[in-house]
């Protein structure tokens, strides 16, 4: 079909004769208001909702997401119990290795006991200040003390091997008379604050 547009140059214009407009002229009449229609049916109704739509779509995956966590955590919660006990054993058996106030002059004993032991010459060991921490308090110990390089590496072994926590810090060897050198360092133990 071709269309004539010498027909539509002619013809009446007037919407109340529309009717009688050639079938070309109808076409794009129709065409015309079609697309008019389309446009702000889309403008006015179908974008608003789109946006919603999208908004909707993002809360969708926000929320498969965190189902999806849910759902893991809960599968897994059994797994987690027995997890959660097993570290309150393990934490326990920790608090039980960091002593108490009444055990720190203990502590200070065995200390003295094991660097005899080992053969050194014990110049000092004394308390230092408590230092607070979050969660606990650290008790450093200062040391000095003289002899070989073995015997104080069986010192060190033989702290390492005390049933509570103690840890060595600030180590400063120096020569001393003959085959002797003075060792300083600080060993530290440290008190729960719940105790």
């Amino acid at each position: 079909m071709a269309f004539d547009f010498s027909e539509i140059k002619d013809a009446d214009l007037d919407l109340e004769s529309s009717g009688s407009w050639p079938l070309s002229l109808k076409i794009i009449a129709f065409a015309i208001v079609f697309s008019v229609t389309l446009w702000l049916g889309h403008y006015l109704v179908i974008s608003d909702q789109l946006i919603t739509l999208e908004t909707k779509e993002k809360a969708e995956t926000k929320l498969r997401y965190e189902y999806e966590n849910k759902f893991r955590l809960a599968y897994n919660l059994k797994a987690y119990q027995e997890q959660m006990v097993q570290m309150e054993v393990q934490l326990a058996q920790m608090l039980k290795k960091l002593p108490a106030t009444h055990e720190t002059p203990g502590l200070l004993d065995d200390i003295t006991f094991i660097a005899t032991a080992a053969g050194l010459k014990i110049s000092s060991i004394r308390w230092g200040n408590e230092v607070e921490k979050e969660f606990y308090t650290e008790l450093p110990l200062y040391i000095d003390v003289s002899g070989s390089y073995h015997q104080f590496g069986k010192f060190v072994s033989d702290v390492a091997n005390l049933p509570r926590i103690v840890s060595l810090h600030e180590f400063n060897i120096n020569k001393g008379t003959g085959e002797e050198l003075s060792f300083n360092l600080v060993a530290k133990t440290y008190r729960y604050k719940g105790k």
